[in-house]
């Protein structure tokens, strides 16, 4: 049970999205962050808060999925999820200070002669 503003929530596991179809419409925009910088959400799995870093958010027509590296049960087996933002069994961990890039990862590129991280699309 979780306290939320002082009224007692019962917490369910989240539900995982389904893959995109091209019923759903225009497909999501994805946008992704750079390796040492990806924000996280803490999912609730078997009783606890689990800590599950972004590899992804999706923007659909009609949601929003955040695609998630998390160990369910605490075995250290990591699995990828996606799950609709928000829901109950859902909390930020953190957020990124970088901008998240909808055309792929950060390149590392070299400008006068100093090496610096674009984001391109950011």
């Amino acid at each position: 049970m979780n306290r939320n503003a002082g009224v007692a929530v019962e917490l369910t596991e989240p539900v995982e999205n389904r893959p995109w179809r091209s019923e759903d419409g225009p497909r999501p925009t994805v946008w992704s962050w750079p390796a040492g910088d990806r924000p996280a959400l803490y999912v609730w799995s078997r009783g606890r808060w689990r800590y599950a870093p972004v590899h992804a958010r999706q923007d659909w027509q009609d949601r929003t999925v955040y695609q998630v590296a998390v160990d369910l049960d605490g075995s250290t087996s990591v699995v990828a999820r996606s799950y609709t933002w928000p829901q109950p069994g859902l909390r930020v961990a953190h957020r990124s200070r970088s901008q998240p890039s909808s055309s792929g990862p950060p390149v590392l590129a070299a400008r006068g002669g100093a090496a610096r991280i674009d984001g391109a699309g950011a």
